[in-house]
């Protein structure tokens, strides 16, 4: 059962009546990670959640296939063993990302809080914040269905043993949100690994083998009593998905470190930093991003929010701004690295040597805000922090 891609409640994958709508279920052999596509059989729009990269083809197929317009690819979290396709979704269908805010997933373009919902066609996608397994996990409601990712698993649950996971808090997830749904709704998880495709509310709350007729305490007890082996790839896995899985070096590692400077300008400043990573820097807090740009360009094309404003120029005439070395050492904040941003990585050079000469450790972050300009002298096709799908907004 394990080697199949698609399981749904019938062969088609379509249902006669709206009143009894089923999701698409789509497996993932290799991880165990079920995908599910929801549609609005009126207008076809469709929600995509967990999808898997290496199976992107097969949900462009299924899409295809069924005739839906996928508007929304949604997480349940950031997850430890599997690379979203969410970003290259987002490419390719012109559709929207979402994930739990608690989750970090700052590429998605909304993010959700407890209660709040998608709509696709007439349809509508609940989020119920779900923690536990990891801090910011979320479970969706649609219709009759709930969505559980890794919160409630068949006859299981999730791990607590990392990634801001808490036993307890996944002991409240389950038994005042999930169990509190009518015991008639169907539980459809975000891995099995025994073949089976769903379940109910009601069947878990009596049966499931972690958590029925268990105290919190008991609860607790068990899962850190648990001996589980570290998910292979959870190194690549969560930063990649911190990113919507975008990742664009062929090898995915290979912008994984800063580079040198270059030519002329070696050993000026410490070096340039792909966009990616310097987004991961910040995240982490190892790195403060610095934006150089005047405020009419902040104003006017968009902005970083975590970013610090430190303009290299000003107008009117784009002249030197007398404060940025007061400015740059004021950002360093005890000592971290400054990753300056520009609009094409040509201001930010200049000011990362600046500040360079000024003892700071700076990079220049490549490509800068909107990229080069292509062949009609449109910016924002040939890379650049916004064409990462990397978080910005514009007032």
């Amino acid at each position: 059962m394990m080697q199949t891609n698609v399981r749904q409640s019938n062969p088609g994958g379509l249902v006669m009546s709206e009143s009894n709508l089923q999701p698409i279920q789509l497996l993932d052999p290799a991880s165990g990670t079920c995908t599910y596509l929801l549609f609005d059989p009126q207008s076809r729009e469709a929600v995509i959640i967990d999808p898997v990269d290496e199976q992107l083809p097969r949900d462009l197929d299924a899409l295809q296939t069924h005739g839906l317009k996928l508007v929304w690819s949604v997480e349940t979290h950031a997850h430890a063993d599997h690379i979203t396709s969410a970003g290259r979704l987002v490419e390719l269908t012109g559709a929207r990302t979402a994930a739990p805010a608690g989750c970090g997933i700052g590429t998605a373009v909304v993010q959700l809080e407890h209660g709040d919902e998608l709509r696709f066609g007439a349809e509508t996608l609940r989020a119920l914040h779900t923690p536990g397994h990891t801090a910011g996990s979320m479970s969706f409601l649609w219709r009759d269905h709930v969505f559980t990712g890794d919160t409630l698993l068949i006859d299981g649950c999730g791990r607590t043993d990392f990634q801001s996971g808490s036993a307890s808090d996944l002991y409240r997830s389950l038994t005042r949100v999930l169990f509190a749904l009518p015991d008639g709704t169907t539980v459809w998880p975000g891995h099995d690994y025994h073949g089976r495709s769903h379940s109910t509310i009601g069947h878990e709350k009596r049966h499931n083998a972690r958590v029925a007729g268990r105290s919190e305490a008991g609860f607790v007890a068990l899962m850190e009593g648990l001996s589980l082996p570290r998910p292979r790839r959870i190194d690549e896995a969560v930063p990649a998905n911190l990113t919507s899985g975008l990742r664009h070096d062929a090898g995915g590692d290979a912008l994984d470190a800063p580079r040198p400077a270059q030519g002329a300008a070696a050993g000026s400043y410490a070096g340039d930093i792909s966009p990616e990573l310097a987004w991961r820097w910040v995240q982490d807090g190892r790195a403060v991003l610095v934006d150089v740009r005047t405020d009419a360009e902040r104003e006017w094309v968009g902005f970083v929010p975590e970013a610090t404003p430190v303009a290299w120029k000003q107008w009117p005439g784009m002249a030197p701004n007398p404060d940025f070395d007061a400015q740059a050492r004021a950002a360093a904040n005890g000592g971290k690295p400054l990753l300056m941003l520009c609009r094409s990585g040509v201001r930010s050079i200049a000011a990362a040597q600046r500040a360079t000469a000024l003892g700071l450790e700076a990079y220049n972050i490549l490509e800068g805000f909107e990229g080069d300009p292509d062949g009609q002298a449109h910016r924002g096709t040939l890379g650049g922090w916004r064409r990462r799908g990397l978080p910005w907004r514009q007032k």
